[in-house]
């Protein structure tokens, strides 16, 4: 990690010219299984990054545990990879002091929905300005396979052998149900035009950006989306001006819905599974506040801070 600290501090200035490409957002060899939709997330995110022209001296990546949580030892860029469940008040501390930079968060579904579910709550109704990407496997990956709150019911794993007992939480619909969300779409890894064109949609956005992304686990959860991988027909894509459109899957999905992701009562409706799955934005409304606006303090210069401390410690001498 100093090593690339070092790079990206001897960066070209800022008031050079610069163009970055793909490989200037490649670090370590990706780990993850062969097959792993990780993989393919990956370079989706790569290519947004060099599509938007992201300097990697101003973007961070942040996650917590998992195997998504991988993540920032991939991508050249800032990073930091926190604890279990805790990626969004990390992520939320750094968009604060430094509202500046461009800041990912990485997340699966355990680490978002699970142990970090309260985190997930407010970090939707803070509406910092920063994008969430919850990777959903419906599986606990990483610790060799337990019941994650999306697994499908059924589902055997190491902690409930005869089958999930629950119903899978749904994150779009609780997502949408959060007062002041901002930003909801998902996608899904086996479709890459699909997305990177999200992704850079959620970028664009001014505020919080949540996307959920359908992953394949080809160790523990095989099977989980391999009717919709083979049936095209059981997807159905929200288009619309303001959302995702990708010309290149209008050949293989027939199956679409005019959505105005300014509805929300619509993307309420949507969200709700009634057998088919729903790729696209289903919400999108700038007209929220973002947080790290609203609270913003005057900046002040180190002499003007010292000033002001030593104010206050003079209130306590002797």
């Amino acid at each position: 990690m100093s090593d690339l600290c070092c790079s990206l501090l001897s960066s070209t200035p800022d008031s050079e010219e610069r163009e970055w490409t793909i490989s200037d957002y490649e670090a370590a060899l990706a780990r993850w299984c062969p097959g792993c939709g990780d993989h393919a997330i990956l370079a989706a995110v790569q290519r947004m990054l060099e599509a938007e022209q992201l300097p990697p001296e101003q973007t961070v990546f942040v996650s917590g545990i998992g195997c998504a949580s991988r993540f920032p030892h991939y991508v050249r860029a800032y990073g930091f990879h926190g604890i279990h469940g805790r990626a969004l008040p990390i992520a939320t501390g750094v968009k604060l002091r430094r509202p500046d930079l461009n800041v990912f968060v990485v997340m699966g579904d355990g680490d978002c929905c699970s142990i970090g579910a309260a985190h997930w709550i407010h970090s939707i109704r803070y509406n910092l300005d920063m994008v969430a990407l919850m990777l959903d496997n419906g599986v606990y990956g990483l610790t060799k396979n337990q019941t994650s709150p999306t697994s499908p019911r059924g589902l055997p794993s190491n902690t409930q052998p005869r089958g999930a007992i629950l119903p899978p939480l749904n994150p779009i619909s609780a997502t949408l149900g959060v007062a002041n969300a901002s930003f909801v779409a998902q996608t899904a890894d086996w479709l890459p035009a699909h997305v990177f064109a999200t992704l850079r949609e959620a970028f664009r956005h001014h505020g919080f950006a949540f996307v959920r992304v359908l992953q394949r686990c080809p160790k523990y959860t095989e099977n989980i989306f391999s009717t919709l991988v083979h049936d095209p027909g059981l997807v159905e894509l929200m288009v619309h001006p303001d959302g995702v459109v990708v010309p290149e899957l209008d050949r293989m999905f027939k199956n679409k819905v005019q959505h105005d992701p300014a509805d929300l009562d619509a993307a309420r409706r949507l969200a709700v599974s009634d057998g088919n799955v729903r790729l696209g934005v289903f919400y999108r409304n700038e007209t929220h506040p973002v947080y790290e606006e609203t609270r913003a303090v005057p900046a002040r210069s180190a002499g003007e801070k010292l000033a002001l401390l030593n104010t206050e410690l003079d209130r306590y001498a002797v």
